[in-house]
C-alpha cells in the first residue's frame, strides 16, 4: 500500500505561481514513479508531470513544459511541483499518484491516487 497526500492548492492570478506537494507514505514508496495528474471540468483526467523513483527522470506534458518544475526529495518522500506563470487553462483538481516500477504519465497504468487538491487560475 502507498498513501499519498497532497497540499498547496489554492487560487491565484493568472501570471502568478503555487507549488504542490505530495507526502508519499508506504513500506514500497521506492519502487514507485510518482505524478501529477489534473482534471478539468467535463475533461479527461491528464498526465501533467512525473518522476522516476529515484527522482532522476521525468517528464512534462507539452502545455507544461518551461513553466512546471517536478522534483522528488528521496530522504523526506516527498514530491513538488512548482508551477510558474500560470494560465487560466491550468485550472482544475490537482492529483498526485504513483505508478509502480515506471512513471508513464497515463492515468490507466496508475496504482494509487491522492485525494487531489483544488487549483484556479483567475484570468
Amino acid at each position: 500500500q502507498v498513501q499519498l497526500v497532497e497540499s498547496g492548492g489554492g487560487l491565484v492570478q493568472s501570471g502568478g505561481s503555487l507549488i504542490l506537494s505530495c507526502r508519499i507514505s508506504g513500506a514500497t514508496a521506492d519502487d514507485y514513479g510518482i505524478g501529477w495528474f489534473r482534471q478539468a471540468p467535463g475533461k479527461e483526467r491528464e498526465g501533467v508531470s512525473c518522476i522516476s523513483s529515484h527522482g532522476i527522470s521525468t517528464k512534462y506534458a507539452h502545455s507544461v513544459k518551461g513553466r512546471f518544475t517536478i522534483a522528488r526529495n528521496v530522504n523526506n518522500n516527498t514530491v513538488t511541483l512548482q508551477m510558474n506563470s500560470l494560465k487560466p487553462e491550468d485550472t482544475g483538481v490537482y492529483y498526485c499518484a504513483a505508478e509502480k516500477n515506471d512513471y508513464s504519465c497515463v492515468a490507466q497504468w496508475v496504482n494509487y491516487w491522492g485525494q487531489g487538491t483544488q487549483v484556479t487560475v483567475s484570468s
